[in-house]
């Protein structure tokens, strides 16, 4: 998958690192005076929790945010090297960077936006098919982390209709990624207690 050389490959992975990392959720919430985004409901970073504040534009730009930061890192490795193994490695790096941001003792979100942004930017047609598996889930369950687990799963499945073998590994990688991050969802949606977006944690 990765015929990058070490230089390169550390070089993308930190600048993928570098932009997934930036907490969009705690610097909205921070700047819109709405407090500490790690002591509401989830405590998480990203868009569901920034939603529990009451404040919905400020949800949205962190959703809009957090998505852009994946892609951005993909499309500068693809508009510098246009190697897609690049693209992987700083689509990945953005990922963890989101989910274990060093400057919040490696404790932040749970990459679902990043994870669609980043796939959108390295092959458009599967990141529309993975949107749209996550707006049905989200649909029909009303649950957003059902929705995050359905579309992950369907990643590797729409990269080999879509004839992109060469990102399957990616693929696995960002929804096994996924699934560990939502280890906590996945016990409470076996539960019955996993909390329906708009419901009260």
């Amino acid at each position: 998958m990765f015929n990058t050389d070490p230089t390169t490959f550390l070089l993308w992975a930190l600048i993928g690192y570098v932009l997934g990392s930036i907490p969009f959720g705690i610097v909205i919430t921070r700047a819109l005076g709405l407090g500490d985004l790690r002591k509401i409901g989830s405590g998480n970073i990203g868009a569901t929790n920034v939603l529990r504040t009451g404040n919905k534009p400020a949800a949205l730009a962190t959703l809009v945010l957090d998505s852009t930061k994946g892609a951005i890192a993909v499309l500068i490795a693809k508009f510098v090297t246009g190697d897609t193994a690049a693209m992987q490695i700083a689509g990945l790096a953005a990922f963890a960077g989101h989910c274990y941001p060093v400057w919040l003792k490696f404790k932040g979100g749970k990459g679902v936006a990043t994870y669609l942004g980043v796939v959108l930017a390295i092959s458009f047609p599967v990141g529309l098919l993975c949107c749209a598996t996550w707006a049905l889930a989200f649909a029909v369950s009303r649950i957003s982390s059902v929705g995050a687990l359905v579309a992950a799963m369907s990643t590797t499945i729409w990269m080999f209709v879509m004839a992109r073998g060469d990102l399957l590994l990616m693929g696995l990688a960002l929804t096994m990624l996924i699934y560990w991050r939502h280890r906590e969802n996945i016990a409470r949606i076996k539960a019955g207690t996993e909390p329906k977006v708009g419901q009260k944690k």
